[in-house]
């Protein structure tokens, strides 16, 4: 039997951030979330898998601090650098890295240190690509008075009605998910949404991807084929820029594929637990 999930904060760049962890030898994997979820969003996977893990709230979501403006930029930038530095204190001696939509914000930051992955899982995850198109929600949230308006605490039916939207046939998302975002979204929240969509320009998400190429461990990609927000061709990208990755599309699955297919769950813990837990990186 695995350890059990430890939940704490630390201090990372100055900011208090949550983290879900679990002690293990060797090597842990590293969960990073998108938007609008948090650490919770890996449970599933956390009970599924052995050995060291670490799943931290991003600045600004979940039970993380809500950084001020002038503390931190809620940027593409200035999250890959608050990542990179986390990773460098928390898995010195390399990681596995597992990310879903924004959490390709881990993804920006593995690119410091690309010898230190060991195995990669990208799930439908924003590219890293001049090429990407914005979905509707993103271009509304990139657009100033309009995003803020958006922004705003919303009712339990509306967020029900816009995650629905995200899953394979319209079905309704777990309500424990609903009652979660509901329950951490408020004003630093949504500033943190703005302040990310707004910084993510074409070139930035092009330079933000710049090295992709360098890491070279095994790579599963995992793209459910109805998401209505980012799509397969965007996966694609993915497998194209990475040296030694293999792409699968998830029929019947939408934005969080596991949601809709949970046997996803077991594949992506077979495919981490292949891992043969290498020596530590050298210096």
């Amino acid at each position: 039997m695995s350890a059990p999930i430890e939940e704490r904060f630390a201090e990372i760049g100055g900011i208090r951030v949550f983290l879900r962890e679990r002690r293990g030898g060797g090597p842990p994997t590293i969960w990073v979330h998108g938007n609008p979820g948090d650490s919770a969003d890996w449970l599933p996977f956390l009970a599924a898998t052995d050995g060291a893990a670490i799943a931290p709230d991003l600045p600004g979501f979940g039970r993380s601090a809500r950084p001020v403006p002038g503390e931190f930029g809620h940027t593409v930038d200035s999250y890959g650098r608050l990542l990179a530095s986390a990773f460098a204190e928390l898995a010195p001696g390399g990681y596995s890295l597992v990310v879903h939509d924004w959490g390709v914000l881990g993804l920006v930051a593995a690119q410091a240190r690309p010898e230190a992955v060991r195995r990669l899982v990208v799930i439908n995850a924003v590219p890293l690509s001049a090429a990407y198109q914005w979905h509707w929600l993103a271009r509304c949230w990139r657009r100033r008075g309009l995003g803020e308006l958006l922004a705003r605490p919303r009712s339990r039916r509306l967020t029900d009605l816009l995650l629905r939207s995200a899953r394979a046939g319209r079905a309704p998302m777990p309500a424990e998910m609903v009652d979660r975002i509901l329950g951490h979204w408020d004003g630093g929240m949504a500033r943190a949404v703005l302040a990310l969509y707004r910084s993510a320009d074409r070139g930035v998400l092009a330079a933000a991807g710049e090295r992709l190429g360098e890491i070279d461990c095994p790579a599963l990609i995992l793209w459910g084929a109805d998401d209505p927000y980012i799509g397969a061709v965007d996966g694609r990208s993915f497998e194209r820029r990475l040296p030694n990755a293999r792409f699968r599309l998830v029929e019947e699955a939408g934005h969080w594929p596991w949601i809709d297919r949970p046997e996803l769950v077991a594949e992506v813990a077979d495919f981490l637990a292949a891992d043969p837990a290498a020596a530590p990186i050298p210096d």
